[in-house]
């Protein structure tokens, strides 16, 4: 899968609205068939910025999303409210899922 983790620093004026001025590109992309999982976070270190985690089934589901119509409009429209380009990591993972975190596991009940 294609994972990518972004940060978005937004305008502080804009921060509280964030979710709202996303909402319409975020369902365009949950929508989408190759979309494995897209959610944003808030930094508890700076609430103006937004962490987006996002997950594509393959370099195929992540270029069709880069080339769709909602990814224009965001790219036309977020960008006013933004405080400077966000950053992205970008990288190819050999799985299609979360993993248990092995480190922090719960011990069963019962």
């Amino acid at each position: 899968m294609i994972l990518i983790a972004a940060k978005f620093p937004v305008l502080p004026e804009h921060a509280d609205a964030w979710p709202d001025l996303s909402a319409e590109f975020t369902q365009a992309t949950r929508s989408e068939p190759g979309c494995l999982w897209f959610e944003w976070s808030r930094s508890i270190d700076d609430p103006a910025t937004y962490v987006l985690v996002e997950a594509f089934r393959d370099e195929a589901a992540g270029a069709e999303h880069v080339q769709s119509q909602h990814v224009t409009l965001a790219q036309q429209r977020l960008p006013a409210y933004l405080a400077a380009t966000p950053t992205v990591v970008n990288a190819t993972v050999p799985q299609d899922d979360w993993s248990p975190l092995a480190e922090m596991a719960v011990p069963k009940q019962g």
